[in-house]
């Protein structure tokens, strides 16, 4: 059964527009790998303050909100006990040896002071994030600072220690949900998440990305449907570099929109990592940010079509601080809230941008056309259609379609 409370509307000043929340708080910045680093967090600072800029925390039925702590035990029902220790230490001394094993010190995951509560704070936002939505208090909620998909059960990859969406997802688990599905949208397979729900059946994980043949961490085949015990419950579309937009709509059509409809999620996560994107410094499709904002909207009315609208909301990957990510991740905070993201950026954050950045930020919420030469995008197109017939023959049987 799905929750039982009827979600609250807001006031009449906004046509009665379901509550939206932009989970946030300035402590999240605090999952700070170092100078040099991809993952910086300003990418997260400057998506708060473009969100901000644009008046959109001032809509009636928006509300920003700050995230309860979660407990280290509820970080241990999934994350090995050795592990989370592992991090504890390093948190208190960046300088302790621990077991390689645990994936802490490599260039992807340098320890830092204040590790755990930082990776903790993470998990803690989307959380909040998965209950305002499960309870009732929003129907959409957003943490631009998770999405920390590659985190294992006991170590950290791909620059995340802690694996915020699966949290989430056991939090909605634990607090009466039947089915969950999540959806991962990263340039980057959604590997962690898959791992740690791959045998129940509960949880449907969806993850479209670049082909591990080609990219981090290697693994998202369509022959990757779940383990033993929950088969048809992960489905992977690896895509060929130079991938467009249009192609990679193709897939979601295929793919994401009849598993979804016949899952029936209570609630719909996703990761919506925008490293897609052309100039994307870590992968090679050819996504733009209209294509992303495309791909937020097909979301949205999925989540309204098979979750009675109940949508969370994470970040993720994407390495363009000034160029990308605040612009992708403003816009779909507008598509989750009902707003219009205007033709162009505002003075006032273009100048915050540099001042932080040293970049010169974009004047408009527009790429326009991305050139891909004809050769690239046919091996890309036959590639995508390829992944798409597997996944559709391996996976959609078990979810009883053809």
């Amino acid at each position: 059964m799905g929750p039982t409370r009827e979600l609250k509307l807001a006031g009449s000043g906004h046509d009665h527009a379901a509550p939206v929340a932009l989970v946030w708080d300035p402590s999240l910045a605090a999952y700070d790998f170092g100078e040099g680093h991809p993952l910086g967090p300003v990418r997260v600072e400057l998506t708060y303050e473009l969100i901000r800029a644009l008046g959109f925390l001032d809509a009636p039925h928006v509300r920003e909100v700050r995230p309860r702590e979660i407990s280290d035990e509820e970080l241990l029902r999934l994350h090995r006990r050795d592990f989370v220790e592992a991090v504890q230490r390093v948190s208190a001394d960046p300088s302790t040896t621990v077991d390689w094993s645990f994936g802490l010190g490599t260039s992807d995951c340098p320890t830092f002071t204040g590790m755990h509560a930082a990776s903790r704070a993470v998990c803690s936002a989307s959380v909040e994030a998965a209950r305002l939505v499960w309870e009732g208090d929003a129907v959409h909620a957003f943490n631009p600072a998770g999405g920390l998909h590659h985190a294992m059960p006991d170590r950290a990859a791909g620059f995340c220690i802690y694996n915020d969406p699966a949290v989430a997802i056991d939090w909605l688990l634990e607090h009466g949900a039947e089915r969950v599905a999540y959806l991962d949208v990263d340039v980057h397979h959604g590997d962690g998440v898959e791992r740690m729900f791959a045998d129940d059946p509960r949880v449907l994980t969806i993850s479209l990305h670049e082909s591990g043949h080609h990219l981090f961490p290697g693994t998202g085949f369509p022959d990757d449907i779940g383990g033993p015990q929950a088969l048809g419950s992960a489905a992977n579309v690896p895509f060929h570099p130079g991938t467009t937009g249009e192609i990679w709509m193709r897939a979601f059509e295929a793919i994401v929109e009849p598993l979804l409809t016949a899952f029936q999620p209570d609630v719909l996560v996703s990761q919506l990592g925008c490293d897609t994107h052309a100039t994307d410094p870590l992968a090679h499709l050819m996504l733009t940010v209209e294509d992303f904002a495309a791909i937020t909207r097909r979301i949205h009315r999925a989540a309204h079509e098979v979750a009675g609208g109940r949508w969370v909301a994470l970040g993720g990957g994407g390495y363009q601080w000034v160029q990308v990510v605040p612009r992708a991740w403003t816009m779909a905070f507008a598509e989750l809230a009902g707003l219009e993201v205007p033709a162009d950026v505002p003075q006032g954050w273009r100048d915050l941008a540099t001042l932080r950045t040293g970049e010169t930020a974009p004047t408009t919420f527009s790429d326009g056309v991305v050139r891909v030469s004809p050769s690239v995008e046919g091996v890309a197109s036959t590639e995508a259609e390829q992944a798409i017939v597997a996944v559709r023959s391996l996976v959609l049987p078990h979810h009883g379609l053809r």
